[in-house]
């Protein structure tokens, strides 16, 4: 035994620990109501990492990039575009 609770890195677990090893309470917050685990978990279907970002963390820390466009336009050219550009390679 002696093995280390899933619950121990679980976003959804509130641990109360004491001075010694044996107390140790932990209660579930992923469901509804809170439950009180009396035993340590080895796997488990609500758990999340809390050592890993959730989606609004990454939201948050997420950078904004612009879409670049390397592609010409689509159309037809003005008669005044092309000369202006006529006249700015020439020059």
């Amino acid at each position: 035994m002696g093995s280390a609770s899933l619950c121990r890195t679980c976003r959804n677990a509130h641990i109360l620990s004491g001075y010694r090893e044996s107390e140790m309470v932990v209660v579930c917050t992923a469901t509804y109501p809170d439950f009180p685990v009396p035993f340590v978990v080895r796997e488990c279907t609500g758990f999340t990492d809390k050592a890993k970002p959730d989606w609004d963390e990454m939201e948050k820390f997420a950078i904004d990039i612009a879409p670049v466009s390397f592609a010409k336009k689509v159309g037809f050219r003005s008669q005044e575009r092309e000369r202006k550009r006529d006249t700015t390679n020439k020059g």
